[in-house]
């Protein structure tokens, strides 16, 4: 460990000294990017600077007690089980922080919702989602555009289908683990009988993709163009704007027609379709390298399974893959997320622990 310790150490410095150059301030996206990993590097150098210096005291204390001087002994007979307990709580923090970054934790985050399982009930399910996670960027100070928004069709209330991008530090690393299935159990408004449904809805959650990481071959893309359809106001318009990309060898579809322009709808088309691309990419090299066990883990990204239950009749939301219960509904509608997604976290990192 201490080798491991040593060399991020090393890097560290070594950034600090590039951050210092009067040329890397010209370069001001190279240096924002030799900035963000000297940062990222913060925590665990510090945390190892200590270590290393507790193992050297240890290691000179063990000397002394090795050795013939009484006197010596007694003085540092109180101090040395403190020095190990240190060691050994250093040790478990440095475990965690040494366990290899997703490297897509830090970028930004395409979130999709969708009303799934359950009619009009599943659509006013999906809109509260869409307010809670919402609610959370705002308590978070990230950033929000909706790329595209369909009301529930036949003209009632709730969301059919809703994409958000979120920008802004670790955006995705701290909502990665929201992909699945959501479902909620409650009485509906329209229920007379006081008889509990169960509804559901599907969260998405996808790393932003930037060009350079998915190369898309516009002899790949079939694009069409149509007149945006809707409730009216900004959703209808007599021009051709809205906008459908098919990635023909993938045969995912993308469509967009919030924008009143042909040329935004096409950007924010291709930026959710970059996002949907790599997240295959990624999955599959995932696949390739974890064990069965380990795709059952928490870091699943199966768009199928059932991850979390809102049981509002009880106020609690259940999380099924750590089996965690928290009986904060309301609190935790309104953004209050950071308990669950902590505890995601945590467990995400033992299971790593556990494979390492």
């Amino acid at each position: 460990m201490i080798d491991k310790i040593q060399n991020l150490i090393d890097k560290y410095k070594k950034l600090s000294d590039e951050m210092m150059s009067p040329d890397i301030m010209l370069d001001i996206k190279n240096y924002t990017k030799i900035a963000k990993e000297h940062k990222s590097l913060e925590s665990v150098v510090q945390k190892g600077k200590k270590y290393i210096t507790l193992i050297n005291q240890l290691n000179e204390y063990n000397e002394v007690i090795n050795g013939s001087d009484e006197e010596l002994k007694e003085l540092i007979k109180d101090d040395l089980p403190i020095i190990k307990t240190d060691i050994e709580n250093l040790e478990e923090e440095l475990k965690i922080l040494l366990i290899p970054k997703d490297p897509n934790d830090d970028k930004n985050t395409i979130l999709e919702i969708r009303s799934g399982t359950g009619g009009d009930e599943a659509a006013l399910f999906a809109a509260d989602l869409y307010r809670m996670y919402m609610m959370y960027s705002e308590k978070q100070n990230l950033n929000t555009e909706i790329l595209s928004f369909h009301e529930n069709e036949g003209g009632g209330n709730g969301v059919k289908e809703v994409i958000i991008s979120i920008t802004g530090d670790g955006a995705y690393g701290n909502l990665k683990f929201e992909s699945g299935v959501h479902r909620v159990q409650r009485v509906p408004d329209t229920e007379s009988s006081g008889r509990v449904h169960t509804s559901a809805a599907t969260v998405a959650v996808l790393p932003e993709a930037k060009d350079v990481d998915i190369e898309i071959n516009d002899s790949d893309l079939k694009i069409d163009t149509y007149r945006a359809s809707g409730a009216g106001g900004q959703h209808v318009n007599k021009t051709e704007s809205a906008i459908r990309i098919t990635h023909l060898p993938s045969k995912t579809v993308v469509t967009c027609q919030d924008e009143s322009s042909q040329h935004k709808n096409r950007d924010k088309a291709m930026k959710v379709l970059r996002s949907r691309l790599f997240d295959m990419e990624i999955s599959k090299t995932d696949i390739k390298k974890r064990s069965d066990t380990r795709r059952t883990m928490v870091s699943t990204g199966d768009r199928s399974a059932k991850i979390r239950t809102y049981n509002f009749p009880q106020g609690r939301i259940t999380d099924h893959r750590i089996n965690l219960t928290l009986y904060k509904l309301s609190e935790f509608l309104n953004g209050n997320l950071n308990e669950m997604l902590d505890a995601l976290k945590l467990e995400e990192q033992k299971s790593q622990l556990q494979e390492i």
